[in-house]
């Protein structure tokens, strides 16, 4: 992965009672406020659903969110871009995995430029993890598959 395609980025954690409205409340107000969400996701629980959320101006987001009187956390997640095939997910999940890094969770997204996928990690130590995918990764060495001269083998 090319540096640009990997950084560090704050996400904004929402809990949010189970009822109606909550969501469109938090989402009419980043509207209103002119804040363009990059990626996000939602989950619930029996009592509250969290939204996670990064967007494009984090200051902002943080005066907006404030302003709704909810919970709100904010963690530091690594943002990948990824390419729009199968597999690219699997060979970050590798690659950290590979450097002894947990993946806490994750979620993608699409609409990044040029039709590529951009990739939320949460994980255990993100400075590594922000090292290990910047770093060139060695190609991938394919063995050939073995070639028959077409003859029977005799015994």
């Amino acid at each position: 992965m090319k540096n640009e395609t990997v950084h560090t980025q704050t996400q904004f954690s929402i809990f949010l009672a189970n009822k109606p409205r909550m969501l469109e409340r938090v989402c009419q107000r980043l509207a209103d406020d002119k804040i363009n969400i990059v990626a996000m996701s939602m989950m619930d629980s029996t009592e509250h659903g969290v939204l996670r959320l990064v967007s494009e101006n984090r200051d902002r987001t943080r005066q907006t969110l404030s302003s709704l009187d909810a919970p709100t956390a904010e963690t530091t997640v690594l943002v990948a871009t990824l390419p729009n095939r199968p597999g690219a997910l699997a060979d970050v999940v590798e690659r950290l995995s590979a450097a002894h890094i947990s993946v806490h969770y994750a979620y993608c997204t699409s609409g990044a430029r040029g039709g590529k996928t951009l990739g939320i990690f949460k994980v255990s130590n993100v400075n590594k993890a922000e090292k290990v995918l910047t770093e060139r990764k060695p190609r991938r060495k394919e063995s050939a598959p073995a070639r028959s001269n077409g003859r029977a083998r005799r015994r």
